[in-house]
Order: C-alpha cells, then sequence, then structure tokens
C-alpha cells in the first residue's frame, strides 16, 4: 500500500522511497530516466506497433515518407549497388529493408531487442541479407567501412554534447574516404512551436502500462542550452512510479556546422527535411549530409 507522507510516495516494502516533490523539479539538461525504455517488455511492443503503422508519424515517419527519403537519398548521393549502409538506431529495420532491396550492403543498430528481433526475423523471410545488431550506437567502433551512416528521425537531438562529440568521432571513423553522413534534427522554430504544460490523465490502460495507472506529461525548455524536454511520470496500481524523459537539442546551421567541422566532417548540405525539400528560416527540421574526406 501507499500513502502520502510530507511530500513523499510511500512505496510498499518491496520498492524505495520516492520523493514526489523533489521528482517534479525541474532536472539537470540529459538527466537520465529512472526506468528502462527501449526494453521494457510491454513498452517495446507498443513502439514495435507505432514503427509498424504505416499512416502515423510516430515511433517513425509514415511509410509513404520513408519510401521518398531512401529514392532522394539514393540519387542525391549517386549510391552504386554494392555500397555499404550503416543505419544507427535502425528500428524494425524500415529503411535497411529498403535500401537492401537495391542491393546495398546494410548493417542496423538498435538497442531494441523486439525491433532488432523483428528486423531478423522480416529479413530471413524475405530473403534480405541484412547484419541486425542489438547494442548501443554509441558504442560502435568501426573503421573506414561504410560509404554511408544515416541516423534519422531527429535521434540525434538526443544526445548530450558529450556522447554527440563521441559519436560523430566514431561515425567519422567507421566511414571510408569520401563518405557520407546523413541526418535530421529539430530546429529552434519547432521549440518556440511547443508550449511548456503539465497535464494529468488517468489511464486504465495505454501506451506506457497495460495496467490502470496516473499519467503526467510535462513539457520543459531550456532556452540557455536550446533543448526541450518532454517527461512522462507513470504511477501504476501496484504502487510503481517511474520517470521517462525525453530530450530533444534544437540546431541551427551554424550549431550543427561547428560539432561536424570539430570532427572533421566537412562538404556540409542542409536541407528542409529528409526527403530533400528545401531549407528556410520557417523549417522545423534540419536535415544535413556531411561528406568524410580527410
Amino acid at each position: 500500500m501507499c500513502d502520502y507522507n510530507r511530500g513523499k510516495w510511500q512505496m510498499n516494502q518491496s520498492q524505495p522511497t520516492i520523493d514526489l516533490f523533489r521528482a517534479l523539479q525541474k532536472p539537470e539538461p540529459f538527466a537520465k530516466s529512472t526506468a528502462p525504455f527501449w526494453d521494457d517488455p510491454y513498452i517495446s511492443e507498443q513502439m514495435l506497433k507505432a514503427h509498424l503503422d504505416p499512416n502515423r508519424d510516430l515511433a517513425s515517419r509514415k511509410h509513404d515518407t520513408i519510401d521518398r527519403s531512401v529514392e532522394w537519398i539514393v540519387k542525391a548521393l549517386s549510391l552504386q549497388k554494392g555500397d555499404r549502409i550503416l543505419d544507427l538506431g535502425c528500428g524494425p529495420g524500415l529503411y535497411c529493408s529498403r535500401f537492401a532491396d537495391r542491393e546495398f550492403i546494410v548493417t542496423g543498430i538498435d538497442y531494441s531487442k523486439r525491433s532488432i528481433q523483428y528486423a531478423k526475423e522480416y529479413a530471413a523471410s524475405n530473403k534480405l541479407g541484412i547484419e541486425y545488431i542489438y547494442k548501443d550506437y554509441l558504442t560502435i567502433d568501426y573503421n573506414n567501412m561504410f560509404d554511408l551512416v544515416i541516423l534519422i528521425y531527429c535521434d540525434f537531438g538526443v544526445l548530450s554534447d558529450e556522447d554527440r562529440d563521441s559519436l560523430l568521432c566514431k561515425i567519422h571513423k567507421s566511414m571510408k574516404p569520401g563518405g557520407y553522413f546523413l541526418f535530421d534534427v529539430c530546429t529552434p522554430k519547432y521549440h518556440d512551436s511547443v508550449k511548456e504544460e503539465r497535464t494529468w490523465r488517468y489511464e486504465e490502460g495505454g501506451f506506457w502500462r497495460p495496467t490502470p495507472h496516473l499519467l503526467l506529461t510535462e513539457k520543459i525548455k531550456y532556452p540557455k542550452q536550446g533543448v526541450l524536454l518532454t517527461q512522462y511520470f507513470v504511477f501504476d496500481n501496484k504502487s510503481n512510479f517511474d520517470i521517462y524523459r525525453i530530450w530533444d537539442h534544437a540546431y541551427t546551421k551554424d550549431s550543427i556546422s561547428k560539432a561536424l567541422s570539430d570532427a572533421r566532417f566537412d562538404d556540409i548540405h542542409f536541407y528542409g527535411d529528409i526527403t530533400g525539400r528545401e531549407y528556410s528560416d520557417n523549417s522545423e527540421t534540419l536535415s544535413i549530409i556531411a561528406r568524410k574526406t580527410t
């Protein structure tokens, strides 16, 4: 059982005591979630369903957008059959399978066991020779292997500056000379469109839990850092309390150019989205193609 005592959520004896008031204070930028997200058995199942929904921009973009993205990427970079592609955060392989259909040699990495398992099964049943690896892509260690590395759906923005700089160096190392890194980020225009808010909702069951729970959704801005936090507080009917934090660092052309240049990328080009739309000052996303020439 649980009760309130001077602002603390008292759990049953098998659970730690959570200081609810402290938990509701504004966290430091890029503070971690209090519970696993990608490999939570229930949440990962909901994430996979979202990936595979062709008509919604949720865990992945709409599938017709993915089709147009792959078409544009192949043409824009003049990719040739047999080129090697690394997809970081590949999910269930929506981009990987499309590239493999075009006879590229594809490796996909993701930190969700469920998504990787689905991707492997799909590749096997469709006779696609894709290498899928379950791991944190922050730990990659390749050397001069890939003609193209992609990190799509603004995943780059979840990284702290330290993790970002480390990953950029690892990506640069993984690429062949002349290879490309293609990714997208949100811009300050997107952050401007988001309002800071805090809302409570009771659910009988939903994305976060299959059982009744209270859900607090909160959006917090960090203007000096150009960072937006969306966090979810979940209180379930078994007295469990977890916080899931999703960070987004917005970038301008200048700020992303500096990070890429520091990692020895050059020949940087900008677009409004991952299908090659022209970039404007009103774009809420920024897609980048950077090259390894040294």
